[in-house]
């Protein structure tokens, strides 16, 4: 069964593009949002003192952050409000990832809205710390592989403006209120 949500709308990208502030300014606006559950599971594993992080086991780390984004969205389903996502399912993978049976069974029948907001990489707001540690030139082969993933699985990308939050927050409720 496919569950479509047109009002799951995700923010996604690579690393260090801005989602997560968009995110919280869009939040602080009044509008429901979901966090990402990437850096959390990467602060719990560190401090468990796990493996499944990028850098250490990306297929353990990638089904992880998986079985928890579908949780999250069949929890949600019946959720009729408006939604925004720091990343989503499709978002599993990188180097070394090989999406399961099951995860790829979830890509077709756990549907968001067919707009995906992309922030692109922009090098003057791109930072590395404990839980970011690609560099920029992984971000950028990072941003290219998502928008491919997201194409393929029958996704519209929508790239935001290189500009201040605000701006970004209008121009993505400007197309999600048509």
């Amino acid at each position: 069964m496919i569950v479509s949500k047109p009002n799951f709308f995700l923010l996604t990208g690579g690393p260090g593009v801005g989602k997560t502030t968009l995110l919280q300014h869009l939040r602080a606006r009044g509008e429901r949002c979901v966090e990402e559950t990437h850096r959390r599971v990467i602060r719990e594993e560190v401090a468990a003192g796990g493996v499944a992080v990028p850098w250490l086991d990306s297929q353990a780390y990638g089904e992880r952050t998986a079985r928890e984004d579908i949780a999250i969205f069949d929890a949600m389903a019946d959720v009729e409000d408006r939604v925004f996502f720091d990343r989503g399912i499709p978002d599993t993978g990188g180097p070394g990832f090989t999406p399961p049976p099951w995860l790829v069974g979830a890509w077709r029948t756990r549907r968001y809205n067919t707009h995906v907001f992309v922030p692109p990489p922009w090098p003057e707001i791109y930072v590395q710390d404990a839980e970011r540690k690609q560099t920029f030139e992984e971000c950028l082969v990072t941003h290219e592989a998502i928008l491919q993933t997201y194409r393929a699985l029958g996704y519209e990308p929508v790239l935001l403006p290189l500009a201040d939050v605000e701006t970004r927050a209008r121009f993505v409720l400007a197309l999600v209120e048509k």
